[in-house]
């Protein structure tokens, strides 16, 4: 696991990365598409289709990531952080600096 000073700055980017998370979020309303955003009566509804499913999916996005964030700040402050949940062994330093929220070390990650 990684020292004290690492854990800070880790802790401190996984939370600047949850609030903006969180305020991208709340721009959606809370996390809910509310049908008023679309115009029912507008004529081209196969745009509005479209529309509709690109937000399902940055939402579904960003709540899937807002999860794993949320996650890593829980193992940062149970002092598991940094540890794969598949095979147990360390997760690589570099990985965690480009993907604070890894749960998995490089190899059981390319294995799935």
């Amino acid at each position: 696991m990684a020292g004290e000073p690492v854990l800070t700055e880790v802790r401190a980017a996984l939370e600047t990365e949850r609030e903006e998370l969180r305020s991208q979020l709340a721009g959606f309303g809370g996390g809910a598409l509310a049908g008023d955003h679309y115009d029912a009566n507008f004529a081209d509804t196969s745009q509005v289709t479209a529309e509709r499913g690109e937000a399902e999916a940055l939402l579904t996005s960003l709540r899937e990531t807002l999860d794993a964030v949320e996650r890593a700040l829980a193992k940062v402050d149970a002092g598991e952080y940094g540890v794969c949940e598949s095979c147990g062994q360390e997760i690589a330093p570099a990985r965690l600096e480009a993907m604070p929220a890894a749960r998995l070390c490089i190899g059981c990650a390319s294995k799935r």
